[in-house]
């Protein structure tokens, strides 16, 4: 037997340390979040994607009675992303979370079905994607969604 140690590095700042385009996406993609149809969770989730080409697609959470019909903010922004733009890669991915009248304080990470789809958008393109995360306790940053997902399933996966 051996073990395997996976590590990943997420870099915590306060909003005020982001460069001034990633906080730009921050905000953005909290203004989203007031666009989420959550009828039922109230958890409203706002993404911003920033693309190659300068453009930036925004998305929010979709939810519905029969809840494997919804979709998350991540989706709805990298489908629109790669319908529109199917050329341009995605350089970063801003996400931010409201509940109960405010921002979330603490990290809500996207979930295992998100993550796949971030790390397919990275392999469609061979970029990887910045990710940002906020909430009221400051902004986590992974430089690539392959960071997020370890021991992933990818279209080599396919091949073998």
């Amino acid at each position: 037997m051996r073990e395997l140690q996976i590590q990943t590095s997420v870099k915590v700042y306060s909003y005020d340390e982001l460069e001034p385009e990633m906080a730009s996406l921050v905000d953005t993609a909290k203004k989203m979040t007031q666009n989420a149809y959550c009828p039922y969770s109230g958890f409203r989730v706002g993404a911003a994607a920033l693309l190659a080409n300068g453009q930036v697609v925004t998305g929010a959470n979709q939810e519905n009675a029969a809840y494997p019909s919804g979709m998350c903010a991540e989706r709805v922004t990298l489908f629109a992303a790669n319908a529109n733009y199917p050329d341009t890669p995605v350089l970063a991915l801003a996400l931010a979370c409201y509940t109960k009248g405010h921002f979330t304080h603490d990290v809500s990470s996207p979930c295992g079905a998100c993550r796949q789809v971030m790390l397919e958008t990275e392999h469609r393109f061979g970029k990887p994607m910045k990710v940002i995360l906020y909430c009221e306790e400051g902004c986590y940053v992974v430089d690539s969604a392959a960071d997020l997902l370890p021991l992933s399933f990818v279209a080599e996966n396919l091949e073998q």
